[in-house]
């Protein structure tokens, strides 16, 4: 089985700092590391303007990832709230509208 590293970007690293309650930080943390193993197997494929990208559900948080080649790229984390402006999902599309979602460079070797 391929081991795939995973990489959280700025934006993410930053929603994750920003969850107070710990525990769940804490289970959202190591539900990121269990990405390193099938994560096209894990989460969901999101449509539309979120196409490309998958999510995974963790109690009413969201992580969204891009899977790339033996990479996976979270790029966003944050609470479900339907309707909301502060949804997931609704910030992720304004972040990827305003070009503030920056996929890591591929190394050369």
């Amino acid at each position: 089985m391929v081991s795939y590293q995973v990489f959280l970007t700025l934006q993410a690293r930053l929603m994750l700092q920003g969850i107070s309650d710990g525990r769940i930080r804490d289970m959202l943390v190591r539900r990121i590391d269990g990405l390193s193993k099938d994560p096209t197997k894990k989460g969901k494929a999101l449509v539309a303007e979120l196409s490309g990208f998958r999510s995974l559900r963790v109690a009413r948080y969201r992580v969204l990832y891009k899977v790339d080649k033996e990479r996976v790229i979270i790029v966003a984390v944050g609470i479900r709230r339907e309707g909301d402006t502060k949804d997931i999902y609704t910030r992720a599309k304004k972040l990827l509208r305003l070009k503030l979602i920056e996929l890591p460079e591929e190394k050369q070797e």
